[in-house]
């Protein structure tokens, strides 16, 4: 077996997936059907602190069109493969393109990556999963049409139906993905093919501009679970606006974090500022701005505050650094200008910065970037502040008041210090909630850090949860873990719906903890 397949899946036996891996090929072809040990190294590279073997494939399938994705569902339930399945595959923090459990089929839908249909007039846009966000950008200014796109971070090489299927956000008034979404068609276990809200209807024109249709709404239940495999995705594009301002506000003090999130939140409420409010702590912003722990400081463990500051000063950044914009006409900007520039002077604290005064330096260059849609690659610099690969996400979701910052700040920076790690934090304001984001960087080339960058992990759900903080995505490796979190009754309904869509448990099983 170790000579043939890299792994088997579970409970599976080599007879079992040979038998499957000629039907693929059949379906799908020699070349894109991928088995060899250097062929699937790709996909079991993973930043996670677990061992990559635990979350090795027996096998990649490369499909190119909705027929051969429901073909191999088909083979996947007559054998019993299971199939995780992936778009680009580059969700760094939260998994990559690792399957979730060793021995799981990819599907991997790269070669799906049409642009099937946009519409500059309502600013729709129809897309398949292997789409990025850089070739629907770089389509958008070949055709010069008037729109804006809003994408995550690693928004070049990302993908829109992927983020959005995971429920990722961006940084752009439309930056609520799944809220601007409308209209999926998904593969079902079975092989059937559902369009939902006005996608099911033939003929019918409104599949990009209504999301309910008619009856129960269920593009939600496809997102961030293993109900289906979606194959094509609408969502709404922004207007491009005439005038785009980004700014900074820059604050020095680090207790300074509950006054900003209160000064904000009134702001972002009344759509004054319609985007999502960045607040980035010091070593973030380092990261953007290609900062390396080794230039500071060589010994292993958490990062002292003296060099801390150091860093702040040299580099010209807040402990706190607030990013933000305007969009509109001139005379909108004009007036929600002279209400910030109002506000943020009756505060008594923060020093705002135009993207005149900051003048093309990083990272405001990269954020301003994001606000206004054009992709970049600038965040990975934080993979560089510690090296060695290592990084998970932490992303609490809170009310967005004042209140709940310093404290989860204390908590958040107490637990990774005990470890040897260093807060890397921000804080995303949205219209009434706040994420409170946290990459556990760790140097994954050393086994002692990433065991106790795992115990780290394992610490801040364990105690963020007993402070009523739930997590809202979560890589691969903790994903049942995190399930457990949100309660037995909804783990029950999930259950039963996977049992009635999925009842060989094909697709994906635990992802997000779900199985039959």
């Amino acid at each position: 077996m170790a000579d043939k397949y890299v792994a088997l899946p579970q409970g599976r036996s080599e007879r079992d997936l040979d038998a499957a891996i000629r039907k693929f090929t059949a379906i799908l072809g020699e070349q894109y059907v991928l088995t060899k040990g250097e062929h699937l190294a790709p996909y079991m590279k993973v930043m996670m602190a677990v061992d990559e073997k635990q979350h090795a494939p027996s096998a990649v399938l490369l499909a190119s069109t909705v027929e051969e994705v429901q073909a191999v569902v088909r083979v996947c339930n007559e054998h019993r493969i299971p199939v995780w399945t992936i778009s680009t595959g580059r969700n760094f923090g939260y998994g990559s393109a690792a399957p979730g459990e060793r021995g799981q089929v990819v599907l991997d839908l790269r070669r799906m990556n049409k642009i099937l249909h946009v519409d500059p007039d309502l600013c729709t846009a129809l897309v398949e999963p292997g789409v990025t966000y850089q070739q629907l950008y770089d389509y958008i200014q070949e055709k010069k049409l008037p729109l804006m796109l809003s994408f995550p971070a690693p928004s070049a090489i990302a993908g829109p139906v992927g983020n959005t299927m995971d429920r990722g956000v961006g940084y752009t008034p439309y930056g609520e993905h799944f809220l601007m979404q409308c209209g999926m068609e998904v593969v079902l276990a079975d092989g059937q093919v559902l369009r939902t809200g006005m996608g099911s209807i033939p003929g019918d024109k409104a599949w990009q501009v209504f999301k309910w249709g008619y009856g129960p709404t269920l593009d939600g239940m496809f997102t961030q679970s293993n109900y289906g495999i979606c194959t094509k995705m609408g969502f709404w594009l922004m207007p491009k606006p005439p005038v785009f301002k980004p700014f900074a506000i820059k604050f020095d003090n680090e207790a300074d974090i509950g006054d900003i999130v209160e000064m904000l939140r009134p702001l972002r409420i009344a759509q004054v500022i319609p985007n999502a409010v960045v607040i980035a702590g010091t070593l973030w912003e380092a990261g953007g701005a290609n900062v390396r722990r080794a230039d500071y400081i060589q010994t292993p463990g958490a990062t002292p505050q003296a060099v801390i500051d150091k860093i702040k000063k040299e580099k010209g950044l807040g402990a706190w650094n607030v990013y933000a914009a305007l969009y509109g006409t001139q005379e909108q900007v004009d007036v929600n200008w002279k209400i910030i520039t109002q506000v943020v002077k009756a505060s008594g604290k923060g020093t705002l910065i135009t993207e005149e005064e900051a003048g093309g330096t990083q990272p405001f260059k990269y954020r301003a970037e994001l606000m206004s849609g054009v992709p970049n690659l600038q965040e990975f610099g934080l993979y560089n502040w510690r090296g060695g690969g290592g990084s998970m996400w932490f992303a609490p979701v809170s009310q967005a008041r004042g209140s709940e910052c310093g404290k989860q700040v204390e908590l958040a920076t107490r637990i990774l210090n005990k470890h040897g790690l260093d807060y890397v934090g921000e804080f995303i304001v949205g219209w009434r909630d706040m994420h409170h984001v946290i990459d556990v960087l760790y140097d994954r080339s050393n086994p002692e850090e990433t065991q106790r960058a795992n115990a780290c992990f394992n610490e801040l759900l364990d105690e963020f949860e007993k402070q009523g903080y739930g997590v809202y995505r979560v890589n691969t490796a903790f994903q049942e873990r995190v399930a457990k979190t949100y309660g037995p009754v909804k783990r029950d309904v999930e259950r039963r719906i996977k049992r009635a869509l999925d009842p060989n448990g094909i697709l994906a099983p635990g992802k997000s903890g779900i199985r039959i």
